[in-house]
């Protein structure tokens, strides 16, 4: 089957980018000598996952049970929740355990205490790591005074077993620079292996320091002490970590394809709405503005002038980014993208068909069954996105 053959928006993953995306990163954790563990949430795939294994990855991240549910169907052996689960859903972890290697998360006695008296009652023990707040300011406990109290605690507590200390590093996506990003890099490895070693002194043995972010991940393979990371975008990019300097648009495997509906002055309509594309704005140190960019350089058909992305030595054609239309607003149904450049002036026609790169390819996922894995203009297999939607 052609691209031309499809119906848009469709949602394409560029086979030979994904490859390379799963191929590289897994040469930089093992270069390293850390164990990577991608975290599935971005693609939602037990297809492209089973690639991730075969390449190298110890296992998967899922961000809640209903997703670690169809991976553990799926046959994925070794899975990790980093993910604060409450335990009122302790008979799903349960017999998930049954099914494959299961940890978790905990930053919060109470839980912890909690999920120490359902596994005591299954007659279970549960990996689990401590998760630290690094700096977002989401989850995680304090790494002050407190924390070493806290990792006593859940070390002590029957039916838990303390694996290690665990981080999301999601300051990152706020960083203005790339010392910004190195320096959010270092201090999270500095403070996680400053409460291992606090632990190791007073006899509690921290296996694990797993880290996990697509931003930070080049700056947190150069850092010492960690054991693991747990990068998700990584495998499909998008425009947000391009303007984070963590991608070029060359990388991007996950773009949208769409079409040119209505033309009226000064704007054109694509079909490729918030149902597609989602609401998310792009973040990063090059700042950037709409819902997307629309590129050049694929099987767009837009002929005009943009600007280069940087070569990744891939052998593709270089990439551009049509810098005179701007994706300014979503309906659930509709891209009303504005023509700024050009004096007002673009080639494109209704029935015309552009390439998107969205902001956030994580969302993307989550708002398609299947995916449409292509080579050039040829889409080679249909990937179905088994995961979404599984947000309990």
């Amino acid at each position: 089957m052609r691209l031309g053959d499809l119906p848009t928006p469709q949602v394409l993953i560029d086979h030979r980018r994904l490859r390379r995306n799963i191929e590289r990163t897994q040469e930089l954790a093992a270069s390293a000598g850390l164990a990577l563990r991608p975290h599935a949430k971005t693609h939602k795939s037990p297809v492209i996952a089973k690639w991730q294994i075969d390449r190298g990855a110890v296992g998967i991240c899922c961000a809640k049970l209903g997703e670690a549910e169809v991976f553990a169907d799926a046959g994925m052996e070794n899975i990790r929740l980093p993910y604060p689960i409450n335990p009122s859903n302790a008979s799903r972890l349960t017999a998930l355990m049954s099914r494959a290697s299961v940890s978790i998360i905990v930053d919060h006695l109470d839980i912890a205490r909690a999920w120490s008296e359902a596994m005591q009652r299954a007659g279970r023990v549960l990996d689990v790591l401590i998760k630290v707040d690094v700096g977002f300011h989401r989850c995680g406990i304090d790494p002050g005074p407190t924390a070493l109290g806290f990792v006593r605690a859940v070390d002590g507590m029957k039916g838990l077993r303390l694996l290690g200390l665990l981080s999301h590093a999601g300051h990152g996506y706020h960083a203005s620079s790339e010392d910004e990003l190195a320096a959010i890099a270092r201090q999270e490895a500095e403070i996680l292996t400053a409460l291992r070693d606090d632990s190791t002194h007073v006899g509690i043995s921290i296996e694990e320091i797993s880290v996990g972010a697509t931003p930070t991940l080049r700056f947190s393979a150069n850092e010492r002490g960690l054991t693991e990371l747990r990068p998700g975008n990584y495998v499909y990019f998008d425009r947000t970590q391009v303007a984070l300097g963590a991608a070029t648009l060359d990388d991007c495997a996950l773009t949208v394809l769409a079409t040119v509906v209505t033309k009226h002055d000064g704007r054109i309509i694509l079909d490729c709405g918030s149902k597609t594309l989602s609401n998310d704005q792009a973040r990063g140190i090059t700042p950037v503005g709409g819902y997307g960019a629309v590129l050049q350089g694929e099987q767009d058909g837009s002929g005009g002038s943009g600007e280069s992305s940087r070569s990744s030595g891939s052998g593709g054609s270089t990439r551009r980014i049509d810098t005179s239309l701007i994706i300014e607003r979503l309906s659930e149904e509709h891209a009303t993208v504005a023509i700024t450049g050009n004096a007002g002036y673009t080639s494109l026609q209704p029935g015309d068909r552009v390439v998107v790169l969205p902001n956030h390819a994580c969302v993307v996922s989550n708002l398609v069954d299947i995916v449409r894995l292509v080579e050039g203009d040829c889409v080679i297999d249909n990937i179905p996105v088994a995961a979404r939607g599984r947000i309990a």
